[in-house]
């Protein structure tokens, strides 16, 4: 394995979207890790210490603002910068998630894959 690759992790309930969108960042070049639910999403955050993390908001067992809140409050996590990549549009969910600490507020529907790819490696500067 390279280890120049970046890490993303994307905690996507969509599988379709999940799909995609590693597949997309495969071909990038990152090295990619997937959950469908928020816990499991936060214990690769912490087994894996991406570059990045790609993070839904409506998720099973735990939700994308409880997994932000916790990946912030501890030390070994607390400096991987996170994109919310959600649905929800509305103003007071928005500012929720910058208050949580997340560095980026995507509404999937106004963005492509390219636009996301582009916006994440700004953030990570490659």
């Amino acid at each position: 394995m390279n280890d120049l690759k970046k890490k993303i992790l994307i905690i996507e309930d969509d599988s379709f979207l999940s799909r995609m969108y590693a597949d997309k960042f495969e071909s990038e070049g990152f090295e990619v890790f997937s959950s469908y639910d928020g816990i499991k999403g936060l214990h690769l955050a912490k087994d894996e210490m991406p570059d990045i993390i790609l993070l839904d908001i409506i998720l099973p067992k735990m939700s994308g603002f409880d997994v932000l809140k916790q990946l912030k409050e501890q030390e070994e996590t607390k400096k991987i910068p996170v994109i919310l990549l959600t649905n929800l549009g509305k103003k007071e969910n928005i500012a929720k998630g910058f208050a949580l600490g997340a560095n980026d507020y995507l509404i999937k529907a106004h963005f492509t894959p390219s636009e996301v790819i582009n916006k994440i490696k700004k953030i990570i500067n490659i």
